[in-house]
Formats: C-alpha cells, sequence, structure tokens
C-alpha cells in the first residue's frame, strides 16, 4: 500500500521576523482552500542566510518569502531568477522546483500598485511628479513598478545618494537622484508622497519630513504596515492628503506566492482583513 504525504510547508525569512502578519495570511488561505500545509516564521541571521535556504530544499518545503534584510542577499543563492525579479535586484519569493531548484521572484512591485489601485482606483502613475523615498529592496520594485506604470517623473531621495543612483539603471530618464537634505523641497508639486524605508516602523527611529510643501491632493502612501498608520500617514491625514498604508501591499504581494507554493490564487476578503487588523 502506497502513502503520499501531500503536506506542504513554507514561510517568511528575514530578521526581526515574528512581527510579520504573513503566516496569518497564508494560513487562513490554507484554511479556506482546504489545503493540508502551514506557514510560519523563519528567524534567519545574516550568517545563518545561505545555510537556510540551502535547508529549503533539503527539507522538502515549497519555498519561502523572503524580507529585510535579505532581499538582495538571497537572490545569490537562486539557481533561477525571474526576469522582473533580475531587474529589480532583489526578491522577495522563493519557489522550490521539482527537482529541487531553487527560483527567486519579486512579487512586492505588484502587490504595491494594486494596493494602491484598491485604494484608490483612479490613480495615475503619470498624474504627476512622484517622489520617492528609500532606496532600500523594496525601493526598486516599487520603482520599476511605477515606471511600467507610466510614470513620467520620479524624484528619489535616499540618505546615501550612491545607494540611490544604483537604481536608476535602465530609467535614468524617469528617476532623478537628490540628497537628502533636499527630501522636503522635493515635495513641492509632487501629485504622490511613497516612504519605502523602514523608517516609522514599529521598533525604529521616526521619519523626519515636513508636508509644508506638499500638495493637498497628492497621495501619501507608506509601504510599512506596523504600525497601520505611520507617524507619517497620521501627519498627512490630519492635513487633509489622502493615504495609503502597507497592509495591501502586504496582502496583494501574498497571492501569487501562495499560487506558486499551493496551487490555488487566494482571494483578499474581508474576513482576513479583519483577522489581520485584529492583531494591531
Amino acid at each position: 500500500m502506497s502513502y503520499t504525504n501531500k503536506f506542504k510547508l513554507a514561510g517568511v525569512m528575514g530578521m526581526p521576523i515574528y512581527q510579520s502578519r504573513s503566516p496569518i495570511l497564508h494560513n487562513y488561505w490554507l484554511t479556506k482552500y482546504g489545503i493540508q500545509g502551514a506557514y510560519g516564521h523563519f528567524p534567519v541571521e545574516l550568517r545563518n542566510l545561505e545555510a537556510a535556504i540551502r535547508g529549503l530544499s533539503a527539507l522538502g518545503l515549497a519555498g519561502c518569502n523572503i524580507t529585510l534584510p535579505h532581499k538582495v542577499e538571497a537572490m545569490k543563492m537562486m539557481d533561477h531568477i525571474d526576469p522582473l525579479a533580475q531587474r529589480m535586484g532583489a526578491i522577495n519569493c522563493i519557489v522550490v522546483q521539482a527537482d529541487g531548484a531553487l527560483h527567486g521572484f519579486n512579487h512586492d512591485g505588484y502587490g504595491y500598485i494594486q494596493s494602491v489601485k484598491d485604494a484608490k482606483p483612479d490613480w495615475r502613475a503619470d498624474a504627476g511628479p512622484i517622489l520617492v523615498l528609500g532606496a532600500g529592496g523594496a525601493a526598486r520594485a516599487i520603482l520599476l513598478s511605477l515606471v511600467d506604470a507610466g510614470a513620467k517623473e520620479i524624484r528619489l531621495v535616499n540618505r546615501t545618494p550612491s545607494k540611490a543612483q544604483e537604481l536608476t539603471n535602465g530609467v535614468e530618464s524617469v528617476v532623478k537622484v537628490f540628497n537628502w537634505s533636499e527630501r522636503n523641497e522635493c515635495m513641492r508639486g509632487a501629485a504622490m508622497l511613497i516612504n519605502t524605508t523602514n523608517l516609522g516602523m514599529y521598533g525604529q527611529a521616526t521619519l523626519d519630513v515636513q508636508l509644508d510643501a506638499l500638495p493637498l491632493t497628492a497621495l501619501v502612501s507608506d509601504a510599512v504596515y506596523i504600525p497601520l498608520e505611520t507617524a507619517l500617514l497620521e501627519k498627512a491625514r490630519l492635513r487633509g492628503n489622502p493615504t495609503v498604508n502597507g497592509l495591501g501591499m502586504l496582502l496583494n504581494q501574498a497571492r501569487p506566492a501562495f499560487q506558486s507554493w499551493f496551487g490555488v490564487m487566494p482571494e483578499i476578503t474581508q474576513e482576513l482583513k479583519e483577522a489581520v487588523l485584529a492583531t494591531f
């Protein structure tokens, strides 16, 4: 008598990691669609990253999400990198193939753009200048997705200008780099402000910006979702700007990852949103 164990395991790898709500999403979907499996937290220090990633295949895992600070370094351990992820210079999803090969993908850009459209259906990337703060793993994904969506002018500001300059490769005609000291002045005439840094995240320093020059019509977005309303979003809301928090990005980027591991493209339901919000 033969026995086939169809139980699949995946998770999210990073450090720190226990603040991640990803397990809530994936375990909700596993239950909803009657799939045998589980999704958990994988706390991994940088010095152990390669060993942890190599172990995915050996342990028979379906794959994992990759979050800070490993999105760039993890690319070195992949057997194949999706062309879009290659352009973005970072991965946020690993899928273990049937032969054990590790394939890297990046769903951050898709998740971000979809979250903005969900919150503001009439949003257009070409509505005016977009100011992006930060040049980390999520920034490149968001930048390229904005360009692909039709953005004509992106002002990129980072505390280390040289790092920001690296992200302009291939999109120099659209993305222009400014010094961190110019961040407040860069808001003048902007149609959108996006924070991709971890400043404002729970346990991190507050994002130091002044919104005086930002038009009240500008959409203010934060990739951070813990807390749900960062100090930046609160400041923007109180002055009258429309805002988008980082929860939608988390929810939307998770959908294609879940499909690649478990074979079903899941839906974002109100029940799921409430389950996540209950943890804040």
